[in-house]
This record gives structure tokens, sequence and C-alpha cells, in this order.
């Protein structure tokens, strides 16, 4: 019984892991077929919310990203369910200029499933949808601890959901962020009727072959066998070449739109190198000029050092010069006093006038006058008005001895 309990345990588990990996694989081939048919239509018209491809493709996307999402449990125990915005929202934070603010800042969107339904609409109008997926796988941290073991957003195919949806770049997306279909009440569910398709096999072409064998003998009497085969393998030839025609054309337009993106991307980047490469120029344009200025500024500077230096010198020698006059008028000033006190004995001594000057008074005033010479411009100013008292006592008329 032991044994029994332990094998149905077993196949069940191995039946549960099955059914896994079987939703995992169903989910992610539908997605891939869904960006397919959301290509060949913006071939022929522009993709907006009433779309029905597209409807199918946000039914498709919001079943991987739920896929064994954890519920949120409260302060008593209870475990609620939980949408996947609650996930993207700390997991794409860190992306470069992301809109998670302006989604959670919306009026009209109140639900945590509106607003996941809403960023997945924004995401899909910037063209950013990948680099979001990518930028949440890559935070393994914070998967781990939003998502289950066995979900798809912990396993190796969603490298493979990342870069199917790079596809979905080469479209312009139009929605309406206020409409319906944002409601949270709305529950996501799958269209799995486009992405049917019937394979015959050699048994069932047999068996077509003939029933209409049998409606043609009933229907007129001189249609032969023969005949009849050969219309049913024209009409399978021409059904199978029309079929491959038909996935030629669809390739050709994928590949066109590929290309016209890339086209556009090109020249995107073009045009941003170009702008770099003037705004480069113009930089170094303002570099040289400012360096031409600094240097122009450093010359006047050196001139301007250089005359104030000039200026310096020229004011010390003048304050050495002013200080030497001080001096020397100080030195005369007592021989000055002196004479001036000697005046009324020389008028004593020499009263007559109108005589000549004796020889002894002559060699006394040429002495003064040459030592006034010596000295500077006020020296000899006030040698002059020294010697002016010698000149009077010189003067009265005195006849040799």
């Amino acid at each position: 019984m032991a044994s029994l309990g332990v094998g149905l345990h077993f196949n069940r588990k191995r039946g549960a892991s099955r059914s896994a990996a079987v939703e995992r694989r169903n989910l992610l081939t539908v997605c891939r077929f869904s960006v397919k048919t959301l290509l060949d239509r913006s071939c022929f018209e522009t993709i907006d919310d009433s779309s029905p491809e597209f409807v199918n493709f946000v039914s498709i996307l919001e079943q991987i990203l739920s896929h064994r999402l954890k519920g949120q449990t409260t302060w008593f125990g209870y475990e609620s369910p939980r949408s996947f915005w609650d996930c993207i929202k700390v997991a794409c934070s860190k992306v470069p200029h992301n809109c998670i603010r302006s989604i959670e800042s919306m009026e009209n969107v109140r639900s945590s499933r509106a607003k996941g339904r809403a960023w997945i609409r924004v995401v899909l109008m910037e063209k950013r949808l990948s680099e979001y997926i990518s930028s949440a796988l890559r935070d393994l941290k914070t998967t781990r601890r939003f998502y289950d073991d066995g979900a798809i957003m912990l396993g190796e195919e969603a490298g493979l959901l990342a870069d199917t949806l790079i596809g979905l770049n080469t479209i312009d997306f139009s929605f309406c962020l206020k409409g319906e279909g944002l409601d949270g009440s709305c529950p996501a569910v799958i269209d799995y009727t486009p992405y049917l398709k019937f394979t015959q096999n050699a048994d069932s072409i047999s068996s077509d072959e003939e029933e209409m064998r049998t409606l043609g003998s009933s229907g007129s009497e001189s249609s032969t066998p023969d005949k009849t085969a050969t219309a049913a393998s024209i009409f399978t030839e021409q059904s199978n070449l029309f079929s491959k025609c038909k996935r030629f054309e669809q390739k050709y337009r994928m590949a066109l739109e590929q290309k016209g993106y890339l086209e556009e991307l090109v020249r995107l980047r073009e045009a941003q190198l170009a702008e770099a490469v003037s705004h480069n120029k113009a930089l170094q344009q303002s570099l040289s000029d400012a360096h031409l200025s600094h240097t122009l500024e450093k010359e006047q500077l050196e001139f301007i050092v250089l005359e104030l230096q000039d200026q310096l010198k020229s004011f010390q020698s003048l304050e050495q010069l002013s200080a030497d006059m001080s001096l020397s008028q100080t030195s005369l000033e007592p021989s000055h006093t002196l004479s001036l006190e000697a005046r009324p004995a020389s008028s004593t001594l020499w009263p007559h006038q109108g005589k000549e000057e004796t020889p002894s008074l002559r060699g006394l005033c040429g002495s003064l006058t040459s030592v006034a010479s010596y000295k500077s411009l006020t020296s000899m100013k006030s040698n002059e008005c020294l010697a002016s008292p010698l000149t009077e006592i010189c003067s009265p008329g005195i006849s040799p001895s």
C-alpha cells in the first residue's frame, strides 16, 4: 500500500510538472503568433484598442505576466490576489526615463490591474516593452519574491519572450487611456481560434478523394474516376501553392517592416551623430576663443605688473631724494642762524659804506658757493639765502689793508 501511495504521488507530481510545462509552452507559442498577426495587421491599418488582434495580444501578455504570481499575505494570514503591476513597478523602477510615476499619478486609473493595462499601452506607444521586460528579468531578486517556482518569468523561456516582443517596436500604436478597456473588472480571455490550423495527412486526403469521387459519380454519369482524381490533385496542389504564397507574402511584409524600422533608426542615429559633431565643433571653437582671451589677459596683466614695479621704483627714488633734501636743510640751519646773529657785530666792525670787498671775504663767498653747488637744488636756494647777509657784510666799502 505504501508503494502504491508513493507511485500515485509520483505520477501526480509528474503530471503536474507536465501540465505546467505545456501551459508555459502554449502561452509562449500563442504570444509569438499574436505578435506576427499584429505585424501583419499593422501593414494595412493603425493598431488601437478596437483591433481584435491587439485585444488578444494584451490578454495573452497579461496571462504570461500573471503566470504563477504569488498572492499578497495580509496581517491576519489571509492571501489576497495580486496583479502583475505590483512586480513591474518595483522591478522596472531602475529603467531610465520610465513611466512608472506617471501611471501611478493617473486619476482615472485606480485598481492595480487597470494600472498594469495602462502600463502595457504606454510602453507600446513608447516602443519600449521589450526593454522593460528585459529589465524585470535581470532583477532576479524581485521576480523571485513575486513569482512561484515554474513561472514563465523565472524560466529560460522568458528571454525568448523579450526577443519576440522586440518586433513590436516597428508598429505605431495609438491608444486612449481613458476608455473602459482599462477597467480591472474585465477578465482577460484568450481567443485561440485565429491560431488554429488544420494539417491534412495521407488518410484525410484519400478520404476526401473518395468523397469527391462519390459526389462526381452521383452528380453525372459521364464523369470517370480518373478525371475526379485529377481534379482533386489539382485542387490540393493549388491550395498548397496558395498557402505557400501566403506564407512568403507574410514573411516579405515582416522583413519590409523591419527594414523600414531599421532605416528609420539609422537616419535617427545619423542625425544625432551630426548634431553631436556640430556641438563638438562649437565647444572646440569656444575653448580656443577662451584660451586666446586668457593669453591676452595674461599678457596685459604682466605688462601692468611691470609698469607698477617701475612706478614703485620711481616713487622710492623720489622719497630718497626728499629725505636727502630734508637732511641737508637741517644741517645748514645752524650756520644760517649764526650768520644772522653775527650781523650786528659786523655792522659795528665795518661802519663805512661804499668801499670794495676784501680778498678774505671774497674767498669766503667762493667757498660757500662751491658748497651750494655740491648740494641739491633746495640746498642751493638755502645757501643763497645764507650768502646774502655775507654779501651785505661785504658790500660796505672797506679799503684793503
